[in-house]
């Protein structure tokens, strides 16, 4: 099963290499990994996403927890929450196919950031994982030149947060 951990660690040097070596040496894999300062400046956020059984699940949380810098950590998976990612997708845009480029991308919401179009434009759109493959899907009749996303960052609803506190 699929999991979503968020992580509350010091910020300093070294915390994803030892995150990430947690992991390694378990033999677990990460399929998204999110790191970013929150708003105190001395810790930063990890959303980390896993899968595996609940026992082993379980099993990260508590080896995570050992480690100095970990400040918290919650598997989000079971709570009521939110995910979004965003995605960056460049295509070459021709005279013949930018009209329909554009009218894929407004039919979703997403932003052009960057239009140049007798060459190529870039497209920004933040979503659920699902609408992020739809819109990819729905671009594969272009031809696309590279693209990018986040993966997900996560939180839960409702008025607890997950602080230093």
């Amino acid at each position: 099963m699929r999991h979503t951990i968020t992580i509350l660690v010091e910020n300093e040097f070294g915390v994803l290499t030892r995150v990430a070596g947690l992991f390694s040496a378990r033999g677990y894999n990460i399929e998204s990994l999110n790191v970013a300062p929150i708003l105190d400046k001395t810790a930063s956020r990890m959303t980390l996403v896993t899968r595996g059984d609940e026992h082993v699940i379980e099993q990260i949380k508590k080896q995570l927890n050992k480690l100095i810098p970990v400040i918290k950590v919650e598997d989000i998976s079971h709570k009521v929450h939110m995910e979004r990612e965003m995605l960056l997708v460049k295509l070459h845009s021709e005279p013949a196919s930018h009209a329909a480029i554009i009218k894929v991308a407004e039919k979703v919401r997403a932003k052009i950031i960057e239009d140049a179009p007798e060459s190529y434009i870039i497209l920004e759109l933040t979503g659920q994982a699902d609408k992020l493959d739809d819109f990819l899907e729905r671009l594969g009749k272009f031809d696309i030149i590279e693209m990018t996303r986040t993966g997900p960052v996560g939180m839960r609803r409702g008025v607890k947060g997950f602080t230093l506190d």
